[in-house]
């Protein structure tokens, strides 16, 4: 059976950062880098975006020779390479409290992101350390939350226990509704940010940055919460980690994220259909 192909020339690659563009241990691949050094050759964009805050991606942008704008938290904030804020958005107050509350009703650890800072109750909490490798950002301890939850880009609950990191992702997303995006970026991670911060706007607006139509554009990822860029973008890319109700979402599947996949799919999905048309 022939490889998928993309239907219109690749332009850009918009790809999710963690269990996609980086391996387990957080780190770029020698062959994602010279991957990326190939798109820049054949005048191919490539863009980030994440659950991650934007400065949280700063550590990959020399590595890869990017100089577009990244997304990060979903999209709740666009950033330039000047890191001067191109577009915002952050959760409703109320849907804040909520989520705040109901996740620290259950016993999880939750973490807020705001003005720049990430902020959190327990400097023990377990997930602390990986989630420092990735983002590269000092932490704050705070006694009360309530003061900060007017301007948050975004909440985390974190737990070791994923049926209950399963459960919440359902209970919150029940309780705040609409007023905002719930979505587990990993198994022990759940994100809520604003309704319409999520992979799908964020890939549509850095498109409309770069002034790339989305048929034009190929995308990478591997958990649910990339599922709303693969439906905005032109050509959806699933990792070999990526569970199988990602995968039957994708137009086409590469290798895990520690077997040089990313790389794999850029030579096969990407490269030879540059500039195609």
């Amino acid at each position: 059976m022939p490889s998928p192909a993309p239907a219109h020339p690749i332009r850009l690659v918009v790809t999710d950062i963690d269990g996609t563009l980086v391996k387990h241990d957080r780190t770029l691949a020698a062959s994602t880098i010279a991957a990326a050094a190939r798109l820049r050759s054949a005048g191919v964009l490539l863009g980030l975006v994440s659950s991650r805050p934007a400065h949280g991606m700063d550590v990959l942008l020399g590595p890869l020779g990017i100089d577009t704008p990244r997304a990060g938290f979903n999209g709740g904030e666009i950033l330039d390479i000047q890191n001067r804020l191109l577009r915002e958005r952050t959760i409703p107050e109320a849907a804040c409290r909520d989520a705040v509350a109901m996740l620290e009703a259950a016993g999880t650890d939750v973490w807020v992101f705001t003005g720049g800072e990430w902020l959190l109750k327990n400097p023990n909490a377990h997930y602390i350390p990986r989630e420092q490798l990735s983002i590269s950002m000092p932490w704050r301890v705070v006694d009360d939350f309530a003061p900060y939850l007017a301007h948050v880009h975004k909440v985390m609950g974190t737990s070791t226990d994923f049926a209950l990191m399963g459960r919440m992702e359902q209970d919150v997303r029940g309780k705040v509704g609409a007023a905002a995006a719930v979505h587990r970026s990993q198994d022990y991670y759940l994100d809520v940010t604003h309704p319409e911060a999520n992979k799908g706007t964020a890939s549509v607006a850095l498109a409309e940055l770069l002034g790339v139509p989305m048929q034009q554009v190929a995308c990478l990822g591997d958990m649910p919460n990339d599922l709303p860029m693969f439906a905005a973008c032109g050509f959806a890319i699933a990792m070999g980690n990526a569970p199988d109700a990602v995968k039957q979402h994708a137009a086409a599947i590469t290798a895990g994220n520690d077997s040089d996949g990313w790389a794999q799919a850029i030579d096969t999905y990407v490269l030879p259909y540059a500039g195609r048309g």
